[in-house]
Order: structure tokens, then sequence, then C-alpha cells
């Protein structure tokens, strides 16, 4: 984006000088602008490099707010030390990926008095359930409940058989509530908590966690504050997760439920409309799980420290984009041959620190430098 803001400041020097180029740079400045809106979000996740010379890079491509899903192998370029690294020498493939990466989304329900004794449990359940079926196919979902109590219940423990997703909260047709005030702030803290610790017992080193909690008042119990909820969002072991709301009625406030919706909040009048805004999230969430790319690639390089620079191309919709960081390459080289279809050698993570990287390099984490850019061109 650097080069893009000079040429801007460029075009805005020009509009202010008279002549006949003044009507030409303005042209241009249109072209830029309109190019700017091309511009793709390319965010590195994880990458590593093993012998004999396997590349991998987790990331995720986005333009705006949107996921850009479905492109190949052949929509990237590699770029080693500025040189363009041939398909036929790179042997570049997309990877599933799941081989590498866990993706679970807790569902937290508000089940206070209410919602159970006001005739609008079987609305909520039939919308959880068409939640869980579409969310599932992707990821493992886990179903939680809670009212004034302070603790969250498991209605369905974090599973990949949906059908045991629907027996649970078949559950909660004729649920009474223990306590029929509402502890919303508190069953945040505790959904965040218990969400880590599921995904901690996942052996994969990517993991990714999405919290989506349904209520329709606001907090009756003070059990927690909202500023002690707040502070527990923004801890840096929840960095990575997603966050959604979902509120029905006129008792809920906007605004309140936005503190817990980072990511997205659906706020609906009365019950007919629930089943809407669960669809509504469910799309989100489905959609931002394509935006993930695992690329892996057999690198040239044979010794030394390289930089590397992937670009994503895109025709729908349209843009461009890369993301760059660095690799060491001492003592590469066959035998035995690059098999890109290897799996990635990512070093397990516990809150980000890595646990054992084997005798692979990564350069996921903090203390690497990362660029990743979002670029435009005016000609």
């Amino acid at each position: 984006m650097t080069n893009l803001s000079s040429k801007l400041k460029t075009l805005f020097r020009g509009l202010r000088s008279p002549g006949r180029g003044r009507s030409r740079l303005t042209v241009a400045l249109v072209a830029s602008l309109s190019l700017a809106g091309c511009a793709l979000t390319v965010t590195r996740l994880n990458s590593a490099q093993k012998k004999p010379n396997n590349v991998w890079v987790f990331f995720t491509v986005e333009k705006g707010d949107e996921p850009v899903a479905g492109l190949q192998a052949a929509d990237f370029q590699i770029y080693e030390d500025e040189e363009l690294v041939s398909i036929y020498e790179s042997k570049q493939v997309i990877q599933n990926p799941e081989v590498a990466a866990v993706m679970y989304t807790m569902l937290l329900l508000d089940v206070s008095g209410s919602i159970t004794e006001s005739g609008s449990a079987d609305s909520l359940v039939d919308a959880a359930t068409l939640f869980t079926d579409r969310v599932g196919k992707t990821q493992k979902v886990g179903v939680y409940s809670f009212d004034g109590d302070k603790e969250i219940t498991a209605v369905v423990p974090f599973t990949e058989a949906q059908g045991a997703a629907v027996g649970g909260l078949e559950s909660l047709r004729t649920y009474k509530a223990k306590d029929p005030s509402t502890n919303l702030h508190g069953a945040v803290i505790e959904g965040l908590k218990e969400l880590e610790k599921q995904l901690a017992k996942e052996k994969k080193p990517l993991k990714f966690g999405t919290l989506v909690i349904f209520s329709d008042g606001t907090d009756r119990a003070a059990r927690f504050s909202r500023d002690e909820m707040k502070t527990e969002i923004i801890k840096e072991q929840y960095k990575d997760y997603e966050l959604y709301a979902i509120g029905v009625g006129a008792e809920i406030k906007k605004a309140g439920l936005d503190d817990v919706g980072r990511d997205g909040t659906e706020l609906v009048t009365d019950q007919a409309e629930v089943k809407s805004a669960f669809e509504r999230v469910a799309e989100r969430i489905e959609k931002h799980t394509k935006r993930f790319y695992l690329l892996s690639y057999c690198t040239p390089a044979r010794k030394g420290k390289h930089s590397v620079r992937i670009t994503a191309n895109s025709k729908d919709p349209k843009g461009k984009g890369s993301l760059q960081w660095d690799f060491n390459a001492d003592g590469f080289g066959p035998p035995p041959d690059c098999d890109p279809n290897t799996p990635p050698s990512f070093p397990l993570k516990t809150n980000g620190v890595p646990v054992d990287g084997g005798d692979s390099g990564s350069s996921g984490g903090g203390g690497v430098k990362v660029k990743a850019t979002a670029s435009a061109s005016a000609n």
C-alpha cells in the first residue's frame, strides 16, 4: 500500500496545478482509487519448512470483511527473494486445511425463566437444531446453556456426530431453569474458558474457536460486571476467537450485545424471527471457514535465509494481495525428493506459544517479522 499512497499524493499535487495535464491526472486518480477497492487482505497465520525442501504456509484471504473462497494453487504466485518460482519447480498445491487445523463453535443458549416459562423454548430448539446441522458440517459444535446460575451447563459436548447434537437439544423443550435470572456476563466468561479448555485437548497445531451466544435479556444476576466480561473477552488467548451474539425481544439492549458480538450481532424483535437470525450467523461462520488456505510447495533454495512473498489473485471477487515472511534453507536438498502433499510440520501451540517444533523450522507466532499487504497499482 506504500506505493499506492505515494502515487495518490503525487496525483493530488497535480490536481492543484493548472493545465491540460490536470484532466489526465484526474482520470488517473479515479483509476487508482478504483484499483484500491480491488485489494485483497492476505494474512499469514503460520508457516514452516522442513527437509528435504518442503515449505508450508497457512493463511486467510479476504476482501474487506468478506472471505475469498475457492482459490486454486494456480491462483497464487510464489516469489523467493523477489524472483518468481516456476510452478513446475515449486509443484505447489493447496492442501485441505483440516490436516493442520481444527475449528470449534460453541453455541451458548439463554434458558432463563423468560425463555422456559414463556413458551419460547420450541422456537429456540428448532433454530438451534438448524444451526448445529449447518455449522456441524465443517467443524465441531458444542451446545451449552445458562440461566441465573453461576455455571454454564453442557447440553451437547463438542462432537463431530451431528445426530448427538439433535438429541441433546430436544431436552431443552421441557427444561426448567434452576435459577430464573440471567447471568449473561458470567456465561460469556465461562463460555470462553470452556471453549479454550476443549480446544486444548486437540492434537492439531492450529486451533480456532467461535462463540455464539443467544439471549433475550440483559444481565440480571450481576454475578459479574459488564467491565469484567469485557476484560475477559480481550484477553490474549481469545484474540483469534470469533464472537457472535443473537438477541431477541424488547428487553435486550443492542449496545450491551455488541460488547459480546464483536464479530457480528443479530437483534430481532420477536420469536418468529429467531430462526432467521440463527441462519444468518451460521452463514457467516460457514463463509469464514472458507477463507483459510494451506499452501504447500517445494523450494529451490538450498542454503541461507530467504524472503518469501505469496501473491493471491482472485477473479471473483476481483482483487490481488500478498503476504511475506523469511525462512532458512540450510541443509535443504534431495534426497529424498520433495513431496508437496506431505502434511505440514507446524509446531503445537498452547495460547500461541510453541510447544515442540521438532526438527522443522516454524515462523508462526510472535517474534517473527511478518508482512501482510493489500495491493493495488495504477500505471
